[in-house]
C-alpha cells in the first residue's frame, strides 16, 4: 500500500509539473519582437534584398523542375555545356534582377505595416490596402521565381534533369514527365 501511495504521489507531482510547464511555455514567436521588421528575420531580409528564392519556387523545385541558381551550383556535376551555362546564367541574372526589385518592395511594405502597428496607427481600410499591396508584390515575386523554373527544362536534357533531382535529394522525377525535355504547361 505504501508503494502505491508513493507511485500515485509521484504521478500527481509529474502531472502538476507538466501543467505548470505548459502554462509558462513561451510563444513560438518569442524573441521575434526584437526584430526591426517583426514579420521578417534577418535572413528573410537578406534573401529578399539579394533576389534569392526564399522558398517561393518549391512547387517547381520539388516537382522536378530545376531552378537556375541550383543548376549553376551543380553545373559540373550534371554536365552542363558552355552553351547551357550561358543560357541558364542569363535566366538567373534576369530572375535575380526582377526578384531584387520586388524583394525590396516587399521589405518596404512589411516595414510600413510594422511601423503602423508599432505606432498604434492602423485603420481597417488602410490595412486592407497595404495587405493588397503586399499580396500583389509577394505574388509577383513568386511568379518571377516559378516562371524562371519553367524555362529551364527546354535548356536541359532529360538525363541532366534526372541527375539534378538526384543530387538535390529528390528520389524521382518529382512528378514531372521529363521524357520530352520540355515543360508541359498546365492551363487553368
Amino acid at each position: 500500500m505504501r508503494a502505491m501511495t508513493f507511485i500515485l504521489s509521484g504521478l500527481l507531482l509529474m502531472t502538476a509539473q507538466a501543467a505548470e510547464a505548459a502554462e509558462t511555455k513561451a510563444s513560438p514567436y518569442a524573441g521575434e519582437h526584437k526584430r526591426v521588421i517583426k514579420t521578417l528575420s534577418a535572413k528573410d531580409v537578406d534573401d529578399l534584398t539579394n533576389g534569392r528564392g526564399w522558398g517561393l519556387a518549391k512547387a517547381a523545385e520539388l516537382n522536378g523542375v530545376p531552378g537556375p541558381s541550383h543548376l549553376l551550383e551543380l553545373k559540373d556535376k550534371i554536365g552542363l555545356t558552355p552553351e547551357q551555362i550561358a543560357q541558364v546564367s542569363s535566366l538567373f541574372v534576369g530572375m535575380k534582377e526582377r526578384a531584387m526589385v520586388l524583394g525590396t518592395q516587399l521589405i518596404d511594405l512589411e516595414a510600413t505595416l510594422n511601423g503602423a502597428f508599432a505606432k498604434g496607427n492602423v485603420e481597417a481600410a488602410w490595412l486592407a490596402s497595404v495587405l493588397d499591396k503586399i499580396s500583389r508584390v509577394r505574388r509577383d515575386l513568386r511568379y518571377v521565381h516559378l516562371s524562371t523554373h519553367l524555362e529551364t527544362p527546354d535548356i536541359l536534357k532529360p538525363e541532366q534533369i534526372a541527375h539534378y533531382n538526384k543530387l538535390r535529394g529528390y528520389d524521382s522525377n518529382g512528378g514531372m514527365d521529363h521524357s520530352s525535355g520540355s515543360m508541359k504547361h498546365h492551363k487553368m
